[in-house]
């Protein structure tokens, strides 16, 4: 079988099996030689590298899995980019938390050690916590940058490692690429300083955790609703993650006294085993919490990712059976009630601004627009999110941001999405909204009547592997070369190309520069107001394809008959696009 194997491959294959790598991960390697050189060949045909969420992947042996030596030599090169940009500091610190997933702690604590040893502090979490406390503890300990160990709400197989910069957003250019290119410098573990001062690795939690709450309790916009709704029924799932450390507990000391947690799930394990895949973007995920909330006829479902940086919803329509909202849907009631305090409270003086990617619902656009709101629009990734508050920082005041993909901020103290927050908020929103006779729901659908009907949809296929990745990459080639040029009988007037960063107007032919970094994606524009964005996932073996459409509804009655025309129509565009 060894013949079989590629030469590059297999010159990886002899370094760890004659390098300073332990014997079981020997072994392992002998005998995927023997019995399948396959999944030989993806494990070393080449090293995970920083995507929109950093290092992420299948746990296992080889460069292109996660274990103890590629996250040790990732924070090699981590501290080896640190101590270049930070020489003037005097005593460099980072923060370190993981979620529940297996090996979490194990790496978290690898990555304590190697940091001390390379002479950086490590503040290192004392048991599991969720991302955007990490994100906190940045910005709070005054740290240089930070790691958190998770894989997110990707399956049980996978871990990752997001690296964090000093104002607490994961890293972004250049830095993601300098420091794959200090890791690329590293030859073998034999680079690695293992072991060694000790005394830098500092534990840390309940303080931190007392903080954190503290200022998740100061965004309150609404505080009397939650006094008079206090004892409102809300079902929360952490999803057997990070989430059950302090999610119900900061629901409660917001104000909130009726948190109904599930209990299968409220229990840490990496295994997940209540449910199929741990993402709050997957009906299946909710199935408990949903069945909990209609037992008890409660208000309102919520549940969080491994790691607690989304939060999916379900909420009662106007029969009183319980729908689940998408993160577009759930990010516009945000902003909108966000954004309309801001108003009643005049706090709005033309300074503030929002955040979405260009993936997210053009709503958020049009509820900024009528509130006289900046909205920017940036990358696929939350790191984009936290850069443009950087870039801002001083100038104007940062309100909220969100993306598609379940994720939400509401102030600046944090720079990653935080689901903990966000969950706070969420149930303020449902207050509010019954102090008014309305649900959650009602709210949506007043947006759609003032703002337009939007829906969306997101079409992910996936492809593993190497083979994966080549068909993704012909995929994206054959979209440029020939792209479409009409969906759903409306003709396509512009095509955003983010890889060359060119705007094409194709009814007036005239070409225009895009200013957001470069990227391989492509977005679709038509006639009638579609909008189709393709991109391979940065953190997964997928591509993937957000497609939306706009129509109109004058009042609540017409919404059901109008989403299913508009339904149809995004079947077509799949169909079109060969993709159903």
């Amino acid at each position: 079988m060894k013949n079989d194997i590629e030469p590059f491959i297999q010159k990886k294959v002899d370094e760890w099996l004659t390098g300073s790598y332990d014997e079981e991960t020997k072994n392992q390697i002998s005998l995927m030689q023997l019995n399948n050189p396959k999944e030989l060949t993806d494990a070393f045909y080449r090293n995970l590298e920083f995507g929109t969420g950093g290092l992420r992947g299948i746990m296992g042996v080889g460069p292109n899995r996660m274990n103890r030596y590629t996250v040790a030599m990732a924070t090699q090169g981590f501290a080896n980019y640190l101590k270049k940009n930070f020489s003037s500091i005097s005593q460099i610190s980072v923060a370190i938390a993981y979620d529940s997933r297996h090996k979490s702690k194990e790496f978290a604590k690898i990555t304590a050690e190697i940091f001390a040893a390379n002479e950086i502090k490590a503040y290192l979490f004392d048991n599991i916590r969720p991302t955007p406390e990490l994100s906190f503890a940045i910005r709070h300990l005054k740290s240089q940058g930070g790691v958190m160990i998770t894989a997110s709400h990707n399956p049980k197989e996978y871990n990752g490692y997001k690296a964090y910069w000093d104002d607490g957003g994961q890293l972004i250019s250049p830095h993601d690429a300098n420091v794959i290119d200090e890791v690329s410098k590293i030859s073998g573990i034999e680079d690695v300083k293992m072991t060694g001062n000790e005394y830098l690795v500092e534990i840390i939690g309940e303080e931190i955790d007392e903080i954190y709450i503290k200022k998740i309790k100061s965004l309150s916009l609404s505080p009397q609703s939650i006094r008079n709704q206090k004892e409102m029924k809300i079902v929360y799932t952490p999803l057997h993650g990070t989430g059950t450390v302090l999610t119900p507990r900061a629901l409660r000391e917001v104000g909130f006294n009726n948190i109904v947690s599930v209990k299968a799930q409220s229990i840490p394990d990496g295994n997940f085993p209540t449910v199929i895949s741990p993402n709050p973007e997957e009906k299946a995920s909710l199935e408990m919490a949903v069945e909990k909330a209609e037992e008890i006829d409660a208000n309102l479902v919520m549940a969080t990712d491994p790691d607690a940086d989304r939060v999916g919803i379900a909420v009662k329509d106007d029969t009183g059976k319980f729908v689940l909202l998408n993160g577009n849907q759930t990010a516009s009631i945000l902003i909108y009630y966000v954004l309309e305090q801001w108003k009643e409270n005049q706090r709005l003086d033309g300074k503030e601004f929002i955040v979405k990617t260009i993936v997210t619902s053009e709503l958020l656009n049009d509820i900024a627009d009528y509130y006289k709101v900046e909205c920017f629009d940036v990358l696929t990734g939350f790191k984009y999110i936290a850069d443009m508050i950087r870039h801002w920082e001083g100038k104007k005041t940062f309100i909220a941001g969100g993306e598609e993909s379940y994720g939400y901020l509401i102030g600046d103290f944090v720079r990653d999405k935080d689901a903990v927050s966000a969950c706070c908020m969420i149930a303020e929103i449902a207050a509010w909204a019954a102090e008014k006779q309305k649900t959650l729901y009602d709210i949506l659908i007043d947006l759609y009547i003032q703002y337009g009907l939007y829906k969306e949809e997101l079409v992910s296929i996936t492809k593993k592997g190497k083979t994966g990745l080549e068909e993704i990459k012909e995929m994206m080639k054959q979209y440029r070369l020939s792209p479409p040029k009409m969906l759903n009988n409306s003709e396509i007037v512009c095509i955003k190309d983010y890889l060359t960063q060119k705007s094409y107007n194709l009814k007036l032919k005239v070409e225009e520069s895009i200013s957001l970094p470069q990227s391989d994606v492509l977005q679709f524009f038509t006639s009638d107001g579609s909008k189709v964005t393709v991109r391979p996932s940065g953190t997964e073996p997928k591509i993937k394809f957000y497609i939306g459409i706009k129509g109109d509804i004058s009042d609540k009655n017409e919404y059901s008959s109008q989403s299913r025309i508009l339904a149809e129509k995004i079947k077509t565009i799949k169909k079109e696009l060969g993709i159903q």
